[in-house]
């Protein structure tokens, strides 16, 4: 164990190993069998309802036949367990938080009396429309399925309860939570809800994620924890959520103060929003994993009075699915200060005496790891992208190039093990942890307990080193174990994010798996490292590490099971008309045979920022598409706007700019007030997007009396016939996403000072 090679190898197989394991042997529940017990939830019974639901697996965004086609399977569905559910229909709208948008639109919501009881309701949600570009038998038929198999499970074996049991699908949550809306609109509807538990995908494989829930939120986990027989969520999955552009329906209900749980499967995005999100690649665990989740908390709930379930603030963790260590937000802080000072008062009584140089490696070590797998995991990646031309080149293939990272921090580790003493990475990084546990703890609690654990098992086994004698018995796992549990957490950190986000994000990779080795280092500077054999075990692995990402960038950066996302539109404005195509990565070569597309994506048009590769198209005949302005007066101190929309498209946008100080918008009798913060926006906009909210009157309430340039946007979801070769061209390794291709017709307003 004196030996460096011996050292490493063993740090290496132990942080490989545990990677795999957060990555791959996290716990999920066994499918059940169509032929299991009634009272399960089985995800082949799911399954095979949602395949009746969603028929030939054809886009169903709302307003569409399509989309008329599910709901009525599910309502038949429901009849045949015996529950007689009706559609609620109503005009829902919902701004977003983070952009200056309104979106709105007339939605049919199904709702679904699964158990009688008193009082407020458990919900179940889940929407049944999906996106224009793609089938959605994950995002969110998987939700609608889960619910389908509950509400059988429950009829199946119902309990006393206290609680009525009510599934809600709702409709338009893909143009922004317009069914929710629409539903929570209602007061008397809102009353009745006391709990509401959404279910969500953002992927079609991987754990059941809890990544959201209400505020205050302890006696929800500790529901979770006796319920779930795996466990998949973190305290810190809630403070990154706060600061995403993503919202759920759940959104919707936490704006009420409605109590919730947001569960989702978020792996394999490559097929999220787009036409690869069918039935054969949802993962059946996965499934399983949702509705045993939502069967347990439904049959919980239901023996809980509501008003027992408001708790206080929790920080808690999942460990490979198993444990689920959690404790009050509230002792995060004197915690970490408590185990920051036993681990320092530790770490120092076994050091001894440190000379100045000691102490300012120590200081440097832990940071120094951190940034050097960042610049190192920077550098492979931008080579990558430079020999493949493409921004994120391991998309369809990312072993070679999650292979290169790994070597990164393998050479940062040496570095650092080779730079330092036992002394100095002791007092070095374990300060570290102590500082940011501390600061994590105040600033970021969620954040904690990522810092607190590895400091709990630091401050148990740190007091038995002795430097000096660190080469035999508990010396060595003293050193070790904590730096095991470092790596236990961290690294599953390191796993879920690239889960999430893939590999273009790297510092999600390095980052997190260099914080989880730093701690290993006071066990590898422990071994003896010879200058010679040093170097060449260096040069050895950075020149791997620069050959794989090489041959990743020499990879194809998409393929048919994970496609690049690209949308073509028609654009038409007064004075011209243009092909456009939008993607984050150069365009296809066989679109460019086709048509002139820009070498670099454009500003489309100054009344409608965005950028595309552009080119010149012929002018088609369309439908025509406008706004009238019926109004533009002065009254009480302010400026009223009514505009009357008038068209056939698919989707109508007002986009008007921000500096009007735009107060109130009524959308049909919908009114949404404006939140002061959009003020300082470039621009706001205002969207019917529904095809029969397209002829409705759109009151605006502003400050500003002058003339001002409105901007109305008409959006089909379809090309012209025109365009097939265009759609021909993209290929097999390219695909529209979201909202998919369309046409859209930008046509600008003079709005004259108001009279």
């Amino acid at each position: 164990m004196r030996s460096w090679w011996v050292r490493l190898v063993i740090a290496v197989m132990v942080a490989v190993g545990l990677w795999a394991l957060a990555r791959y042997g996290t716990a999920e529940p066994d499918v059940v069998p169509a032929s299991g017990a009634a009272s399960d939830f089985s995800a082949i019974r799911a399954a095979t309802m949602l395949g009746r639901v969603l028929g030939p697996q054809t886009p169903h965004p709302d307003g569409t036949a399509a989309n008329r086609a599910v709901r009525a399977h599910i309502i038949a569905t429901l009849a045949q367990m015996g529950i007689a559910a009706h559609t609620y229909r109503g005009m829902g709208c919902f701004s977003d938080k983070h952009a200056a948008q309104i979106g709105c639109g007339k939605v049919s919501d199904i709702v679904a009396p699964v158990l009688a009881g008193r009082g407020k309701a458990i919900l179940m949600v889940a929407h049944y429309d999906s996106v224009p570009a793609g089938p959605g038998a994950a995002d969110d038929g998987s939700g609608v399925a889960a619910l389908l198999e509950t509400a059988r499970a429950l009829r199946a074996a119902p309990e006393e309860g206290r609680h009525p049991v009510l599934a809600l699908f709702t409709n338009g949550e893909e143009y922004g939570m317009l069914g929710a809306a629409a539903y929570l609109q209602n007061p008397i509807l809102r009353h009745n809800v006391g709990i509401a538990i959404n279910i969500e995908a953002r992927g079609n494989q991987g754990p059941s994620l809890l990544f959201q829930t209400s505020p205050k939120a302890s006696r929800l986990i500790a529901l979770y924890a006796r319920t779930a027989p795996s466990y998949a969520t973190s305290s810190l999955y809630a403070e990154i959520y706060r600061f995403m552009p993503n919202d759920t329906d759940l959104t919707v209900f936490l704006y009420h103060h409605i109590t919730g749980f947001n569960f989702a499967i978020t792996r394999r995005v490559a097929h999220y929003h787009t036409p690869l999100d069918t039935l054969a690649h949802l993962n059946r665990r996965s499934l399983q994993d949702q509705g045993d989740n939502l069967l347990g908390l439904v049959r919980a709930l239901q023996r809980v009075r509501f008003a027992a379930l408001n708790g206080h603030s929790e920080d808690y963790i999942s460990i490979l699915g198993r444990w689920l260590p959690r404790w009050p937000q509230s002792f995060s802080l004197p915690l970490a200060i408590i185990l920051s000072l036993v681990v320092l008062l530790a770490v120092l009584a076994g050091i001894g005496r440190l000379t100045a140089l000691q102490w300012f490696a120590g200081i440097f070590v832990f940071p120094g790891m951190v940034v050097g797998a960042g610049l190192g995991g920077w550098l492979v990646v931008l080579i990558a992208q430079t020999v493949s031309g493409m921004p994120d080149p391991s998309y369809a293939h990312p072993a070679v190039l999650r292979l290169a990272l790994a070597l990164v921090i393998v050479a940062v580790a040496l570095l650092a093990a080779r730079a330092s003493s036992v002394r100095s990475a002791l007092v070095g990084v374990w300060l570290w942890f102590g500082v940011l546990g501390i600061a994590v703890a105040a600033l970021l609690p969620g954040f904690s307990p990522y810092f607190l654990l590895p400091l709990g098992v630091a401050a148990v086994t740190l007091p038995f080193v002795r430097v000096g004698g660190v080469e035999r018995g508990w010396g060595q796992w003293a050193l070790f174990l904590p730096a095991l549990a470092s790596l236990v957490i961290w690294l599953q950190l390191c796993a879920d994010g690239e889960g999430l986000m893939g590999l273009r994000l790297h510092p999600l990779f390095t980052v997190p798996a260099a914080v989880g080795m730093a701690t290993l280092l006071p066990w590898l500077a422990g071994a003896q490292w010879p200058r010679r054999r040093f170097v060449w075990s260096l040069v050895g692995v950075v020149g791997l590490a620069g050959i794989a990402a090489v041959v990743a960038g020499l990879m194809p950066s998409y393929s048919a099971i994970a496609p690049q996302r690209v949308n073509l539109f028609y654009i038409q404005e007064p004075t011209h008309s243009l092909w456009a195509a939008q993607t984050n990565a150069p365009l296809p070569r066989k679109l460019a045979d086709v048509v002139p597309f820009s070498h670099h994506a454009q500003l489309v048009a100054t009344s409608y920022p965005r950028r595309m590769f552009l080119a010149p198209a012929p002018h088609f005949a369309l439908a025509a598409d406008g706004a009238t302005i019926l109004a533009n007066r002065l009254q009480g101190g302010v400026r009223i706007v009514r505009v009357a929309l008038k068209g056939s498209a698919d989707m109508l946008t007002l986009r008007l700019p921000g500096q009007v100080g735009l107060k109130e918008v009524t959308v049909g009798h919908t009114a949404i007030a404006i939140p002061a913060s959009w003020k300082h926006q470039n621009e706001v906009a205002i969207g019917c997007l529904t095809p029969d909210c397209s002829s409705t009157e759109v009151k605006l309430v502003m400050a500003q009396k002058g003339p001002f340039m409105l901007t109305l946007v008409a959006r089909t979801l379809k090309l012209p016939a025109q365009a097939k070769a265009l759609i021909s061209a993209r290929g097999d390794t390219a695909v529209p996403s979201t909202y998919g291709d369309g046409t859209l017709q930008i046509v600008p307003i003079a709005v004259p000072a108001a009279f």
